[in-house]
């Protein structure tokens, strides 16, 4: 089954809070992950650079990192809600705001937007996480409660499904969601990336 770009969010088996992101692509499979301090950013391998002038859509920060919390998409709103939450706004409004404000991808596919912000605390009462896309039809918002973890990708479903997400360092989830669980039925995988935080958040790449 193909179902395009995947994220996934929430906790994992061991309580501790992650962002994950994998790009699967027919169109433009020539991509990788580079990692920095407090970001994930998708490009053209070497030599693909002129793919972008073709697609403006397959390059972008997937990861960010805002004080504690891990901001996850699969396009330029990655930035749009880092900024609201820098300066003040709550994640769920932040999330709604990119997605409505930018709406879905004007290709020829009409690619949904899909996001996620997770807080690092596990203290129940601070804990915050919240998942949304916005296609030609719905924006949507929803709560991924305490203790679990939901996926959702962008031509396959279009609400959170559940996942049990069994990685346990950063380097794991970022291979998880490549090709294990849940996510090895996903077809055409290229590269993807994880955030987890265990005393601070860490971030790594899965580049085959």
């Amino acid at each position: 089954m193909y179902t395009g770009r995947i994220l996934s969010i929430g906790m994992n088996s061991d309580g501790k809070p992650y962002v994950a992101y994998r790009v699967s692509s027919r169109s433009f499979p020539n991509r990788q992950c580079l990692t920095f301090d407090n970001r994930a950013a998708i490009v053209p391998k070497e030599g693909f650079e002129k793919d972008i002038f073709e697609n403006t859509y397959i390059t972008y920060n997937c990861i960010r990192i805002v004080r504690n919390q891990a901001i996850v998409s699969n396009g330029s709103h990655t930035d749009v809600i880092a900024d609201k939450i820098h300066v003040g706004m709550n994640i769920k409004d932040a999330i709604a705001y990119s997605l409505l404000t930018m709406d879905y991808e004007k290709d020829d596919y009409h690619t949904p937007r899909i996001a996620g912000v997770v807080t690092s605390t596990n203290n129940k009462e601070d804990y915050q996480c919240y998942i949304g896309i916005a296609n030609d039809k719905k924006i949507l918002v929803e709560e991924v409660p305490y203790g679990e973890a939901a996926f959702i990708s962008t031509y396959g479903s279009q609400i959170h499904d559940k996942v049990d997400f069994t990685a346990k360092s950063s380097k794991e989830a970022a291979k998880f969601i490549f090709d294990q669980g849940i996510f090895a039925n996903y077809k055409k995988p290229v590269t993807s990336s994880a955030a987890l935080f265990d005393g601070e958040w860490k971030i790594d790449a899965y580049n085959p």
